[in-house]
């Protein structure tokens, strides 16, 4: 079948995209699905940092390639093998297929399955398999879903069924800014009530962390970005106190103002610097999470005695060290039960020509989640 679609043929191109335009909406040549794959027909989808480190080169993958991951729609057709999905079930797209047998897999670690990486990184499903083309060239999928597009073909292991009653535009946040930022609260960290938390870098994913903080009964909750909006919309979303990283002393300044440092603190900008602050607030006997993606050649410094001397854990997240079909659904719930009000992240909707202005936007820190209805 023939799709349109946004396609990236090269990374790298200036800002702002609105002028040099490096996405292009072509009608590409799908695919049936094949053995353990499912046709969605895609509904809404997000803008994310993840894509953006991908446009702007950060985060190299194989061009040509159909972009998009953070999305949720509805089962057109399911493919040979699967047989706990039907057509007319809504779905969210997960962007780290697990295989289910391979180490990280069995332990319970499915963020870590490794054929998930490895088909990640070459462009592909799961599989191996590419079902998208135009004329005679292939063209890779973004992290096996390709979601800025009317029709997907995806691998069921990239799937979580959920139900019907919740908008897409609000289902499609559950894909990556919640799973990332509230899994790296509730799993890679396991924060417990009364703890202190600061988050640095306030998108999609650090509001989520904020928002998922509270959920889980934080007693103080300390934001901090560079952006004066951001700050005032994490105060807004709950923020128990707001510091500009700007400021040059901003370290010296949280660690007074919460008497040496939090229990936790999270990263969610990828940027080194912003590493550097969230390291230099956490407290004694504290905890370091990353959930950022910088550049495979950045790096940053730390005091490496303070690891011993101080009993400090530095750990990465990645997917929120989730299950997805245990942790979308909880997630759900908790929403819909208003105790995790990630619809406040939803500040555009756009259609999909307007999507190299869409990431001008969210990388001039404009916006939250960017969502593209279809």
């Amino acid at each position: 079948m023939k799709v349109k679609s946004a396609v990236l043929r090269e990374m790298g191109a200036e800002s702002p995209y609105a002028e040099s335009r490096p996405i292009k909406i072509e009608t590409l040549e799908l695919d049936a699905p094949e053995y353990g794959e499912v046709l969605v027909r895609i509904k809404a989808a997000s803008l994310c940092h993840s894509d953006l480190s991908v446009i702007n080169g950060s985060r190299p993958r194989p061009m040509p390639m159909a972009m998009g991951h953070e999305a949720s729609g509805v089962v057109a057709e399911v493919g040979e093998g699967v047989t706990d999905l039907e057509a007319g079930d809504h779905i969210v797209c997960v962007f780290v297929p697990s295989c289910g047998h391979c180490g990280p897999c069995m332990e319970g670690r499915p963020a870590l399955c490794e054929p998930g990486a490895q088909s990640n990184t070459a462009g592909t499903l799961i599989s191996g398999g590419i079902r998208l083309h135009s004329k005679e060239e292939s063209v890779n999928h973004h992290v096996g879903v390709s979601a800025f597009s009317e029709y997907a073909v995806v691998s069921r292991n990239s799937l979580i069924k959920v139900e019907k009653n919740i908008p897409f535009e609000k289902l499609a946040l559950f894909g990556c800014a919640v799973i990332t930022g509230v899994g790296a609260v509730v799993n890679t960290a396991n924060i417990k009530l009364g703890n202190t938390v600061a988050v640095v870098g306030l998108g999609g994913i650090g509001l989520s962390a904020l928002l998922g903080a509270i959920s889980a009964g934080a007693s103080k909750v300390v934001a901090v970005d560079i952006n004066e909006t951001k700050l005032k919309q994490a105060k807004e979303f709950g923020a128990t106190d707001t510091f500009n990283s700007k400021d040059p002393d901003v370290i010296e300044q949280i660690r007074k103002a919460t008497e040496g440092g939090l229990d936790y603190t999270f990263e969610t900008a990828g940027v080194a610097s912003a590493m550097e602050v969230a390291y230099g607030i956490t407290k004694r006997g504290g905890t370091t999470v990353t959930t950022g993606l910088p550049h495979p050649e950045d790096h940053f410094s730390f005091p490496y005695v303070s690891l011993t001397a101080e009993e400090r854990s530095l750990k990465g997240s990645y997917v929120g060290s989730c299950v997805p079909d245990r942790d979308i659904p909880n997630f759900i719930n908790l929403f819909k039960q208003n105790r995790l009000p990630v619809d406040k992240l939803m500040t555009d909707i756009i259609s999909l020509d307007e999507i190299n202005e869409g990431f001008d936007k969210l990388s001039r820190g404009d916006s939250l989640r960017i969502i593209i209805k279809l």
